[in-house]
Order: structure tokens, then sequence, then C-alpha cells
């Protein structure tokens, strides 16, 4: 679904469903042992997680009466549960009952472990962004809370990666990879379009992908 959702993500802070098939049957949720969350469907995965991040457990449900959404969480964070760094995983799909598909606009692409993910990201400030209650990024930040855990700051860098599963484009893994901005002296409205370190976006946000693409290993 379009992120905007993702903006607040993180409002208090700041996963889907076991039922991604296209028809009515239940599925086991995905599992995770260790640094590594196994997936047997849309897609067969594995995603394997640097060491430095602890997973804390994962959420199911259905997203705006349309979607059937499954999260899996994995943190960095101190010990008071601020979040300094983390990857928020979904698997998201149409309910059979819509005929919706997933569109993305496609302006930069990565290849990791054979998979093709639509790239993009942001800097993001939560306080002014905060989406639908219902939301999937409400979501998230409520099953953090709930774990004891909320963001560093109100600031942070927010890399997306989108794989969509096949041509139908009902079906997609979306991994989100969050980090505090406030160790960078930034705020998200310095990297605005228009802010005063708008200029170094290019060189922050090529950062931010290469961190994100190194702190995962993804195989078929």
């Amino acid at each position: 679904m379009k992120k905007a959702i993702l903006l607040s993500v993180m409002a208090a802070v700041t996963l889907i469903p076991s039922s991604l098939a296209a028809n009515d049957i239940k599925i086991p949720p995905r599992k995770v042992r260790g640094q590594t969350l196994t997936s047997t469907h849309l897609p067969a995965v594995r995603i394997k997680f640097d060491k430095a991040f602890k997973y804390v457990g994962h959420q199911s449900f259905v997203l705006y009466d349309v979607a059937n959404a499954e999260q899996h969480f994995f943190v960095d964070a101190d010990k008071q549960g601020r979040i300094k760094r983390m990857y928020w995983v979904q698997f998201e799909g149409y309910l059979p009952n819509n005929t919706h598909s997933y569109q993305y606009k496609a302006i930069k692409t990565v290849d990791i472990g054979g998979l093709s993910f639509v790239a993009d990201a942001q800097a993001i400030n939560v306080k002014g962004n905060i989406g639908r209650a219902d939301s999937d990024g409400n979501r998230a930040r409520a099953f953090l809370v709930s774990k004891g855990y909320r963001m560093a700051s109100d600031e942070f860098l927010m890399q997306r990666l989108v794989h969509l599963i096949d041509e139908s484009k009902r079906n997609e893994l979306l991994i989100i990879y969050l980090e505090d901005l406030s160790g960078m002296k930034l705020t998200a409205a310095d990297l605005a379009k228009n802010g005063a370190a708008a200029a170094r976006w290019d060189e922050i946000s090529k950062g931010l992908l290469n961190r994100a693409t190194r702190g995962i290993e993804i195989t078929r």
C-alpha cells in the first residue's frame, strides 16, 4: 500500500497476516529462528539479519478491509528500549474479494539475493504526520510500544524496499529500514527539498541504502 502510513510509524515510537494467499485458507505465520526469518509462501524466501538486531515478534491483521498483512520486527535498541535502528518486514496481499493491485513508481531498483526491489527513501519527522488510526504504521507503533520499545527520537531516516511477488502485483514483500537521524545533528526539515542540508540528501540516501541492504542477507 502507498505508505503514507510510514509517516505515522513512529508517532510514539514505532508488523502481518498469516493468510496472504488468494483464498480464505489460514496459513501459519512465517517462522523466525535466531536471526533468520523464513517464509514458505508469497514469496518463499529466507531473510537473515545482522546479529545487532533483536527479533521482538510479529502480528497479523486485515488492513483497511482489503488486504492481509503480516509484520515482523528486528530492532537495535538500548537498555531503555530506545530504537536506534530497526527492520520492519511486511508480507501483504489483497483479499480475493477485490481486484486491486500494487502500483509503484520505480525510480530506483536494487537486486538483493536475486529478488528485485523498488527502493525509495525519505527523512521523516513523525509529529506532524499522524496517519489513520487503523494504518499498518500505527499498528506497528502500538505493537512495539507493547513490547517496551520506542524510537530514540522523532526524527529518522526511512529506506523502503518493495518486491512485487508476481505479474498480478497483488502480493508484496515490504522491507523497511528505519534509522535514528538525531546522531547526524540533522532534522527531516534540513533534508527536505529546500532545507538547509538538501544538498547532502544524495550522499545521505546512498549511505542509507547501503546500510539497509548490508544488514540483511536474502536467499530463495
